[in-house]
């Protein structure tokens, strides 16, 4: 991804998003969210899963480091982090702050979120960190947005949607609108990340508004 400067708008205090990055194609979502959410001065942690791992190398020119402190590093670098905003966490870390209701954050976003993970998620399976971070949040009611990649959709997939959003997660399909006329790629990805944005409660500027 180009790490070109963000048209999010100011400081907008210190929300802290819990992002899992999994292995759905779509890493250019996970990305470009994580690339808004620092320029937005939110406190992240990042979790991205070994299939994640394998998309970003292949959708991207990116060489991302498997070991978490050399990731926090990378990305930090990167996206122009300060310190102590971006903390990664592997998918074993049991003591991270997430994996607890009492130190997890203000949102969760899954982005892209493979149904693998879906599937997980809805059965409070909480195998690794990523799927106990988002139990957390379903149990804490806190925000968790889940953003699938596939086509086309089971019925297995879509009741496992059902289930989630009864029970008040906030599924986004990785699913661009075109009224914008987007011109490029990063436009399409724009589209998807603002709507994120948007129910995060944070102002951005990537795609206007309906109507403006």
């Amino acid at each position: 991804m180009n790490p070109t400067p963000v048209p999010v708008a100011s400081s907008v205090g210190t929300l802290k998003v819990t992002l899992a990055i999994t292995g759905a194609s779509g890493a250019q979502y996970g990305l470009r969210l994580l690339q808004c959410l620092l320029v937005s001065q939110c406190e992240v942690s990042l979790m991205v899963s070994s299939a994640a791992q394998v998309v970003l190398a292949t959708e991207t020119d990116l060489k991302v480091p498997s070991a978490t402190a050399a990731m926090q590093s990378f990305f930090s670098a990167l996206y122009g982090a300060k310190e102590g905003q971006l903390r990664v966490f592997g998918k074993q870390q049991w003591m991270a702050p997430v994996a607890s209701g009492s130190g997890g954050g203000d949102a969760m976003v899954v982005c892209p979120c493979s149904t693998g993970s879906l599937s997980a998620i809805a059965c409070g399976a909480s195998n690794n960190l990523i799927e106990r971070a988002a139990d957390v949040h379903l149990k804490e009611r806190r925000k968790l947005i889940l953003v699938p990649r596939e086509a086309p959709y089971s019925e297995i997939h879509l009741e496992h949607m059902l289930k989630l959003t009864r029970m008040g997660a906030v599924v986004i399909p990785a699913s661009p609108g075109f009224y914008n006329r987007p011109q490029s790629v990063a436009d399409m990805v724009d589209f998807v990340v603002a709507r994120i944005l948007s129910q995060l409660g944070l102002p951005q500027t990537l795609v206007p508004a309906w109507g403006e």
